[in-house]
């Protein structure tokens, strides 16, 4: 359900330091001045981030990528998106981040990720990868001339959306 409140009440004051308080925002955007608050992952979409830290991590870093699986904002604060995670030329420690060689993207039901390819274009992201756990499903999305488009391997690690997708324990939803 979508929800679009003008303007900025007290109740909605309220309800966003409950979600502050409790860490429930960590996956909230804001996107053009809009604020789109998000619910936590599933058990699933947790369960397939937690292999693909493992999986990512060790090619990234061979190379010469720095992996940051679990989260992060990209974008100013006035207008970002926040991934699953992303790898990084290098190693930044501020809460806003410019861009990502790479962006990953779980799919949960509902949520918005297709949406993003034009923001993530506008801030230079090399790839995109979105995976899907109830489709079971993996896409991998490469920059040209301004558009993603579906690419057979990644240009920057080692590895293929099919491998990735035959290294994956899919959980077993319904």
């Amino acid at each position: 359900m979508a929800t679009l409140v003008l303007g900025d009440p007290p109740e909605l004051q309220a309800l966003r330091e409950r979600r502050r308080r409790a860490g429930a925002d960590r996956h909230d955007e804001v996107w053009e001045g809009v604020l789109h608050m998000t619910p936590e992952p599933s058990g699933a979409h947790l369960y397939v981030q937690q292999q693909l830290a493992e999986v990512l991590g060790p090619l990234a870093r061979a190379a010469g990528l720095v992996p940051g699986i679990g989260g992060f904002n990209l974008g100013s604060e006035t207008d970002y998106r926040a991934p699953d995670g992303g790898l990084f030329r290098g190693r930044e420690f501020g809460v806003w981040h410019r861009t990502a060689a790479l962006v990953l993207e779980i799919v949960s039901p509902r949520d918005e990720t297709w949406s993003k390819l034009a923001f993530y274009a506008a801030h230079q992201v090399d790839e995109l990868l979105i995976v899907d756990p109830l489709d079971r499903t993996v896409d991998w999305l490469a920059l040209e001339d301004g558009k993603y488009g579906r690419i057979e391997r990644s240009r920057l690690i080692e590895l293929a959306p099919a491998e990735l997708a035959a290294r994956l324990d899919w959980p077993t939803v319904g």
